[in-house]
């Protein structure tokens, strides 16, 4: 499984980005697929995450109400729609994915990795 990150860059507080994250080499198969990030210092933490065979989708309380993950199955693409960010959100975001059931948002939850974009908000 191969995981693509973009659309990370530099906002203002209170703006959006719009990240992307392209998957290919797993046959389509229904997945869990998650972002994750990780700011200097800190450790890797979930923000949401979506399982793709039905669209459930789960998120972190921090992010709750800002931020929306979405999927299109058609380009194998999962989307992490970003509004009204914060300072706190600069962080290197990632794209995780695995085919275990139910789907979580811990780290060790998930086998494949992107190798991230960074958002920085000032």
């Amino acid at each position: 499984v191969q995981l693509v990150e973009s659309g990370g860059g530099s906002v203002q507080v209170g703006g959006s980005l719009r990240l992307s994250c392209a998957a290919s080499g797993y046959g389509g198969s229904s997945t869990c697929m998650a972002w994750f990030r990780q700011a200097p210092g800190k450790e890797r933490e979930g923000v949401a995450r979506i399982a793709t065979g039905s669209g459930n989708t789960y998120y972190a309380d921090s992010v709750k109400g800002r931020f929306t993950i979405s999927q299109d199955n058609a380009k194998n693409t999962v989307y992490l729609q970003m509004n009204s960010l914060e300072t706190e959100d600069s962080a290197r975001y990632y794209c995780a994915a695995d085919f275990r059931v139910p789907c979580g948002l811990r780290r060790d939850a998930y086998n494949y990795w992107g190798q991230g974009t960074q958002v920085t908000v000032s």
